[in-house]
């Protein structure tokens, strides 16, 4: 770690200048509301409002419908209705609308200023570049509503997108809205198992997939994955299939004439003419799983107005999005922060940014250069991705101009200080802040999320996000938050994203989330509020570390080794121990120019052991090229410990690179 990087770990890096403040959409709120300042911006939204007798929670999300400009087809008889506890609020009884109205239908209205405004930019690995406007992405939603209505998809019904990273998915998605559909993004890295499970626990009668798409210069085929799961799952009767890569008009894909449909012969010859239809606040919009590391997957329902206004209040007071911005997030459809990205950007008639590709391809400066060219204004991305990149070398960066960056994002895992901080100084010239989010698809958002006028230490998440009654607390439900203890993260109360139930039902979903304390929402993740505010991440509660019979969890020993400067990446696990109980197997991809070795070992495990105390120092120290990760970046713990441990490594079709276990398996 350079030494002025190391001086800065725990102190405040980041001070938002008073200019910067009071452009930003956050502080037109509060001036509008006579909120003087980010603690009791925060007061006045998560809790009781002083002189009123309900909660804050419900003031904001009240407020926030007509501030934010949400259209209502009817309004609603109250902000909710929780007669039934927490677990199964009623946001907005009585009230109708559509997402794909808000999103997309006003502003390609024909007196409306954003009708020919571009709504994506979209760049493909070969660097190929589309534009598509609005207008022209109304008048594709209309086809793709059209076209399932013609296969008798109706209200309620499920569809399945299984796409490659092209614009097309924006307007299946909001197709399905448009008709009440519920929409079921799959992740285009998933193999057969995976996406059979999907499809025969989502019941869609219609898949919508690709012939595949580029990755690393090779393609990558979709339709013969898409054919083995339906053939494992049942109950599609169409496959309508976007021809990607030219494989399709070819021929060279297999085809089954009773089932399989081109895009050109059904979506692209549909009535571009379509009445979207109005829907209840609490209709069903997208059932969105969970990345399924553990167990089967959770098929997780969000509703209309939950989902829209979750993702436009982030992406408008988080992430401060103005007319002009160009807002990329790297992500899949299949991952929730696909969706939100699109709702969130597209509902205040915003320009965001797609990309199909690998990150490091054909050089690792692929990101910068795109930020470069298209004049991107929000960035973000995963810290794995950020500590892969940062390997590679400072001079992959210094050849672009990244001035046009205002606010960098990350999501996904906790950071690590260094990494952190090249991110903040190397990518945001020292001066852009970094709105580090935690929440998950269960809520479609955030729990913790930094506002841009907020002072940034590095690596936290600044605290909790508008509308969010969040607090950390022991294991007998006491909240600790303001002893600066750590303790677990949980919600004290609903907002109108969160998940409405599991799709197999409330049993799951009310031990998943709800039955660890009375009328808490348990996120299983530690957490820690600072002695000056901040609020951190310690990773998962569930994969804490047992040694000796004291807690930790694997991103906190991994932090500890990435204050090593030869350490780029780490991925800790358990491992029995006649001793312990539980010993800290550390696996450890190097920095560049770093050379294994014993000695190096030992250093290791001495830097852990000075961070964490002895008994946390690894018992082994195992040298890698890489990770196994999914196409997201994060890192598959599990299965690294899978094979640690001799254990059968089960569904591995998320992988990104699949190559690298028999690299984890050598180092053993």
């Amino acid at each position: 770690m350079a030494p002025e990087r190391e001086k800065r770990t725990d102190t405040v890096v980041h001070h938002p200048s008073r200019e910067f403040v009071e452009s930003t959409n956050v502080w037109e709120f509060m001036q509008t509301y006579d909120i003087d300042d980010y603690d009791e911006l925060i007061e006045r939204t998560t809790s009781t409002v002083p002189g009123e007798p309900r909660s804050g929670v419900d003031w904001f999300w009240d407020e926030l419908v007509d501030y934010l400009d949400v259209e209502f087809d009817e309004g609603y008889d109250a902000v909710r209705n929780d007669a039934e506890g927490p677990q199964f609020t009623e946001w907005f009884p009585g009230a109708r609308l559509n997402a794909a109205h808000n999103v997309l239908d006003r502003h390609a209205a024909p007196d409306a200023e954003t009708r020919n405004k571009v709504a994506c930019i979209w760049e493909g690995e070969p660097g190929d570049v589309r534009e598509v406007t609005y207008h022209e992405l109304h008048r594709q939603a209309n086809r793709v509503a059209n076209y399932l209505e013609s296969c008798g998809v109706g209200t309620g019904d499920t569809v399945g997108l299984y796409m490659p990273m092209v614009p097309e998915v924006i307007s299946i998605l909001y197709g399905c809205f448009k008709v009440g559909a519920i929409a079921v993004p799959i992740f285009s890295g998933f193999g057969v198992d995976a996406t059979a499970t999907r499809i025969g626990d989502a019941e869609p009668s219609v898949l919508f997939t690709g012939d595949g798409f580029y990755r690393r210069g090779k393609h990558v085929t979709l339709k013969g994955t898409a054919d083995e799961a339906i053939d494992q799952a049942g109950h599609v009767e169409h496959t309508v299939v976007y021809d990607r890569l030219g494989l399709a008009s070819a021929e060279e894909i297999p085809w089954d004439d009773t089932r399989d449909e081109h895009w050109e012969s059904t979506v692209a010859e549909a009535s571009d003419d379509y009445e979207t239809k109005s829907l209840d606040a609490s209709h069903e919009s997208m059932l969105l799983y969970s990345s399924g590391t553990t167990g089967k997957p959770k098929g997780i329902v969000h509703t209309h107005a939950g989902a829209l206004l979750q993702a436009a209040k982030e992406v408008y007071f988080g992430m401060d999005l103005r007319p002009s911005d160009r807002f990329f997030w790297v992500s899949d459809i299949g991952w929730m922060m696909g969706p939100w990205m699109l709702l969130g950007t597209h509902a205040h008639g915003g320009t965001m940014f797609m990309y199909e590709g690998a990150p490091d391809h054909p050089e690792p400066d692929r990101f910068w250069r795109m930020i470069d060219d298209h004049g991107i204004t929000q960035f973000g991305i995963s810290p794995t991705a950020i500590r892969a990149l940062r390997k590679r070398g400072d001079e992959w960066v210094d050849d672009y101009d990244l001035s046009s960056l205002r606010l960098l994002g990350s999501t996904g895992e906790p950071w690590d200080p260094e990494s952190w901080l090249w991110f903040y100084e190397e990518i945001g010239g020292g001066d852009t802040p970094i709105i580090n989010i935690s929440g998950g698809t269960e809520i479609m958002g955030c729990f913790l999320m930094p506002m841009p006028i907020s002072p940034l230490k590095p690596c936290t998440l600044g605290g909790p996000g508008l509308g969010m009654d969040i607090d950390i607390i022991d294991s007998k439900g006491n909240s600790i938050a303001d002893s600066h203890e750590r303790g677990f993260l949980v919600a004290r109360d609903s907002c109108p994203s969160m998940t409405k139930s599991l799709w197999s039902g409330d049993e799951r979903y009310l031990k998943e989330y709800w039955s660890s304390w009375p009328d808490l929402w348990d996120h299983g993740d530690w957490a820690q509020k600072d002695e000056d505010g901040f609020w951190f991440l310690h990773g998962r509660a569930d994969d804490a570390l047992n040694v000796a019979g004291r807690k930790v969890g694997p991103a906190e020993v991994e932090g500890a080794a990435m204050e090593h400067e030869a350490v780029n990446q780490a991925a800790a696990i358990g491992a029995d121990d006649d001793t312990t109980g539980t010993a800290v197997v550390l696996y450890v991809v190097l920095e560049a120019g770093a050379e294994e070795s014993d000695d190096l070992r030992e250093g290791i495990r001495a830097t852990v052991g000075e961070e964490l105390g002895k008994p946390f120092r690894p018992r082994e120290v195992l040298f890698v090229d890489a990770f196994p990760k999914t196409q997201s970046g994060k890192i598959i713990r599990r299965a690294i410990q899978s094979i640690y441990r001799g254990e059968d490594l089960g569904d591995m079709s998320s992988i990104e690179n699949p190559d690298v276990l028999d690299d984890i398996e050598a180092a053993r």
